[in-house]
């Protein structure tokens, strides 16, 4: 069976020219992108946040499973880079593009939790991990990747994902499965 996703969002194109251009390698891969459409689509009017939006690639798969009643609210510390994503998916009324620090976002943020979160930088995975967690509605999916060793990972990440995974195994409110597919995938799902 090939796993390779056969629909991808529109903007998807456009938004790897120009991350390469700008020196951005750390994007979502395709086999996760798909992943995350269909997460955003068994949420119908879900709420959704994205912590590390980078140049805006796994923004575009998550807007791609969304449903017009759905809000994507997508966090990223590097303005330049994001500035990608405001660029080509800026138009989309159900995404709001916040520039700054994931952790300060996470300590700040006092609104409803979010039947979907994807911990794609440090913030929210390797520190504020217990707050992202609180930020889960019962019944919704947390998601991480990159837990596999790769190229342009800092020296430490395969000791700080054995800390996490422990971490997350010991939690009796949340059911994580962990996919040794694409980057390295673990999913949490908030036990109500």
């Amino acid at each position: 069976m090939d796993d390779t996703p056969s629909r991808l969002p529109a903007a998807l194109p456009a938004l790897r020219s120009k991350a390469r251009d700008a020196g951005f390698v750390m994007s979502s891969e395709d086999r996760t992108g798909s992943l995350l459409a269909a997460l955003a689509a068994a949420r119908p009017a879900g709420r959704i946040l994205e912590l590390g939006t980078g140049a805006g690639e796994g923004t575009a798969w998550l807007l791609s499973g969304m449903d017009p009643a759905s809000s994507l609210t997508t966090v990223e510390l590097d303005p330049d880079i994001q500035a990608i994503a405001r660029e080509q998916l800026g138009t989309d009324r159900r995404v709001t593009f916040v520039s700054g620090d994931g952790g300060a976002w996470l300590e700040e943020f006092d609104g409803a939790p979010f039947d979907l979160v994807f911990a794609d930088t440090w913030p929210g995975k390797f520190t504020h991990l217990d707050r992202a967690l609180d930020l889960v509605a019962p019944g919704g999916t947390y998601l991480i990747d990159d837990l596999i060793p790769q190229p342009g990972l800092p020296e430490g990440h395969e000791a700080s994902v054995g800390r996490l995974l422990a971490e997350l195994d010991e939690r009796e409110d949340f059911r994580c499965v962990r996919l040794a597919w694409a980057s390295g995938l673990l999913m949490a799902v908030r036990t109500a």
